[in-house]
């Protein structure tokens, strides 16, 4: 093997992620603790209505911001897509930023989620110390990521398999409970007008609602994280794109509507559900209505499979993020080497070593762990914008240096409206996160709800001063998909 063919064996992923694993992916992504336990508030927050609202219009801004990652990764697949579109399509300061942020907020997720299986875990062994079961979940998802990218996808398949299962049951459940097949008496459609309802709060209601259902929803963009190891990407992305933003919109909908005509936005219930008493989800008082004795129980089990789900999906998508770095020059070269079954095997312990870091400042250090999960918050926001800068970007660049839009084998829905819809309400959601605090010039509040901004716009500064980047004219722009790395070694 010529040397040219080791370096290129070194710095290759395995494209053996199928259609159905890029599906299950996205959707297991966005169907977690959101939906299974938070999707009560929401409708005490703003009522049935400000809630379906709610999700309706964030549930399209999202789909706007899929295709247009579905337009760019069918037309450059690259692992660690978005960051790399930036750097390719905008700035490559942007592009850093970027990178770095998403895999810093990935890295804290990790951490999170392991913590919270702990916790679950402790509903059916409580003497024992939750960390055990959180060691031993950071232990099983570093092994999946290390076997192959296929057992990483097989592993959300299954398990998104299963969140799937208890939200179709659930729904078969709540609608036979609506029209009186179970649980006695007919409940009908009288909570969804009861009192104040269907409308609660008026729009600021609705508005605190968009950071919920924006939440809920983020994890879709890792289709384009994975882009870079589909089999087919030219297919799978865009019928990925189609069937999960559907089935997501659905699910969240429909979830909505059953919860809200079984349980009055009045109750107390559906303020009081945490991972830590399972027995207020509104899927367990739905289950337990229905007479489903082992409610709790099931629903801990399928609230377990979601945050190993999201651990899981946390883990890759850092890993790859910090390997997609690594070629562009924004991380050390180490981090971009693979192994014999395409495993960016140093950005994997990288970051598992840092999300392990991070838990252990949970156990140690409580005001260093909430700080870093605050610095995390809008990440997935910011992740957003810069998905819709750069399909912008990328689509005027492409018709500017002589290309028809005929060309693309996949063409984003409503371009120019979709991206500039996507950045306007990702603006307004991100200066919408606390406005009273800024009413009120509470400073502590603003320093713990935005703190995440600044951290960006400092990751931003720094390699613009640095590297005294600009944006890169439109005729400029390079459409190739080679990364930077390459094109320099090249």
């Amino acid at each position: 093997m010529s040397t040219t063919e080791e370096s290129q064996e070194h710095h290759a992923v395995k494209r053996s992620l199928k259609t159905r694993h890029l599906s299950m992916i996205a959707l297991g992504g966005s169907i977690g603790t959101g939906l299974l336990i938070a999707s009560g508030s929401t409708i005490a927050q703003a009522g049935p209505g400000g809630a379906i609202v709610a999700y309706v219009v964030m549930g399209i801004m999202v789909y706007f911001l899929m295709t247009s990652l579905g337009e760019m990764a069918t037309f450059m697949p690259l692992t660690g897509s978005f960051a790399a579109y930036s750097t390719k399509f905008v700035d490559p300061a942007l592009g850093f930023a970027m990178g770095w942020n998403y895999w810093f907020n990935w890295a804290i997720t990790i951490a999170v989620e392991i913590t919270t299986a702990g916790v679950v875990v402790n509903f059916w062994l409580p003497n024992v110390p939750s960390w055990i079961f959180s060691a031993i979940t950071m232990v099983f998802i570093f092994l999946i990521n290390a076997l192959s990218v296929s057992s990483f996808g097989e592993a959300e398949y299954w398990m998104a398999i299963i969140k799937v299962i208890t939200i179709i049951i659930f729904l078969i459940a709540g609608v036979a409970i609506i029209v009186g097949i179970l649980g006695g008496q007919s409940v009908g459609f009288h909570n969804l007008t009861y009192k104040k309802a269907p409308f609660v709060g008026g729009f600021s209601s609705i508005l605190g609602v968009f950071l919920v259902a924006g939440f809920s929803f983020q994890g879709t963009e890792l289709i384009g994280v994975t882009a870079g190891e589909s089999e087919t990407p030219e297919k799978s992305i865009p019928r990925a794109i189609h069937s999960t933003f559907w089935r997501i919109l659905l699910f969240y909908i429909l979830a909505i509507f059953v919860i809200a005509c079984i349980l009055p936005y009045t109750s107390k219930n559906l303020l009081g559900s945490s991972v830590s008493d399972v027995a207020m989800s509104p899927f367990t008082l739905v289950f337990r209505r229905a007479g489903l004795a082992a409610a709790a129980s099931v629903m801990n089990a399928v609230i377990l499979t979601a945050v190993i789900s999201s651990a899981n999906s946390g883990m890759y998508a850092s890993t790859r993020m910090l390997y997609s770095l690594s070629l562009e020059g924004y991380a050390p070269r180490i981090f971009g080497i693979t192994n014999m079954r395409g495993i960016p095997i140093y950005a994997l312990i990288g970051t598992t070593v840092i999300g392990a870091f991070t838990f252990l400042t949970g156990i140690f250090g409580p005001q260093v762990y909430e700080f870093l999960i605050d610095a995390s918050g809008m990440t997935g926001f910011i992740a957003w914008l810069g998905i819709a800068i750069s399909h912008y970007r990328f689509r005027r660049a492409f018709i500017r240096q002589g290309h028809a839009v005929s060309e693309l084998k996949y063409h984003a829905t409503l371009f120019p409206f979709g991206p500039l819809m996507a950045l306007v309400l990702c603006i307004v959601v991100i200066i919408g996160q606390d406005p009273s605090a800024f009413i009120h010039w509470n400073w502590q509040k603003i320093s713990i709800t935005y703190i995440g901004v600044p951290l960006f716009i400092i990751l931003y500064a720094y390699y613009k001063i640095r590297y005294r980047t600009h944006l890169i004219p439109l005729k400029d722009v390079d459409l190739s998909p080679k990364t930077k790395s390459e094109s320099y070694e090249g």
